[in-house]
């Protein structure tokens, strides 16, 4: 095993890991040696089989954890599980697409809570051990909206953009403890998020016009970025966003 990429003896928080960009992830930090811990806004069974297609063993109810992150209480009732982390991964994530003028509350608030409330508070009760341990690794998963929002998204682009910079702004306050703080934003992959609509034939016709690279992306794509930031080889990087989206944001 090469040594920048060593993570025995690490253990990482992975939110909404059960599938998508956020297992590809989990699958490639235990590959390396990582103890991870998987979270599921709702679904026992789903984090259990994730966990058996990771090849976790033991007991399973100290590997995961539910927490729907719309709810703020939900967020507070999870926090104690961050004691001990070193490298949070911070990928849940909801969105809603709206006409700008369609736009609730209701709306506005599940994307609040669930894209950038549960970012900070997240990242507030993992830093104590961090600190601590003078090592910490915070990744956020941002989007390629950031750069260009979806006009159907507003709200998810906004919130994306607004976590990106407050990467920038904790990079610089805990670099001295050595904790790195980045984030990744990943273009179109093909996950079931976005299974709905790029099955429209149409549709996925000219979002594939917008990504130089001409395919669209999969979340295995995104995890060995994860994987450098989250390692040792990737200590000299903070503060930054990687976009891992084919040239979409170009």
């Amino acid at each position: 095993m090469d040594d920048f990429a060593d993570l025995r003896g690490k253990k990482a928080l992975v939110t909404g890991a059960a599938e998508g960009i956020g297992f590809a992830i989990a699958e490639k930090l235990i590959r390396y040696g990582c103890e991870v811990i998987i979270h599921d806004k709702d679904d026992a069974d789903k984090c259990i089989k994730a966990l058996v297609a990771l090849g976790v063993s033991g007991d399973y109810s100290q590997s995961f954890f539910i927490a729907d992150f719309e709810n703020p209480e939900a967020i507070e009732s999870i926090l104690d599980k961050l004691h001990d982390i070193d490298i949070l991964i911070l990928n849940a994530s909801t969105q809603v697409r709206a006409d700008f003028e369609e736009i609730s509350r209701e709306d506005f608030d599940r994307q609040v809570n669930t894209n950038f409330w549960s970012t900070v508070r997240l990242i507030q009760a993992s830093l104590d051990y961090m600190k601590t341990k003078c090592w910490g690794r915070v990744i956020t998963i941002g989007s390629v909206q950031e750069i260009k929002p979806h006009p159907q998204m507003a709200i998810y682009a906004g919130l994306k953009a607004a976590t990106a910079n407050v990467v920038k702004n904790l990079a610089v306050q805990f670099a001295r403890y050595g904790i790195t703080v980045n984030n990744v934003s990943p273009g179109v992959i093909l996950t079931s998020r976005n299974e709905e609509v790029l099955g429209v034939e149409e549709y996925a016709k000219k979002t594939l016009e917008k990504i130089p690279v001409q395919y669209f992306g999969k979340p295995e794509d995104c995890a060995g970025i994860v994987l450098l930031l989250s390692s040792q080889g990737g200590q000299y990087i903070t503060g930054q966003t990687i976009n891992c989206d084919g040239g979409m944001s170009l």
